[in-house]
């Protein structure tokens, strides 16, 4: 069964696909509503190796209606779904939504 993770930052680079999933990943543009986007800095060395830089960014639930994040919508297999929580830092969590397409999908968002 596959799964749709909802990416707004690092995971739509190459280098971090391929160093994650070991492939280069489809996926179809998005709109998440109501969120809006923040940064953070990573110090976690695994990740900055991967991802070539230290400001990441982070989705946050917005209370302005017209708030929204742009981003990508991957299809995945399970295990590509582990590798990508394995990925992401404590500053993350996993949680499901709908997009602005009616599709439902993954996003990490603040935690």
């Amino acid at each position: 069964m596959n799964e749709y993770l909802f990416s707004y930052g690092t995971l739509q680079k190459d280098k971090v696909q391929l160093e994650t999933f070991g492939r280069l990943l489809i996926g179809s543009q998005d709109t998440l509503n109501g969120y809006k986007l923040s940064t953070i800095v990573i110090v976690d060395e695994d990740v900055l190796a991967t991802s070539g830089q230290e400001i990441h960014l982070l989705a946050m639930p917005s209370d302005e209606a017209t708030d929204h994040i742009d981003g990508v919508i991957f299809e995945i297999t399970h295990e590509e779904l582990l590798a990508a929580d394995g990925y992401e830092t404590d500053a993350y969590k996993r949680v499901k939504l709908e997009f602005a397409s009616g599709r439902e999908a993954w996003i990490y968002v603040a935690s």
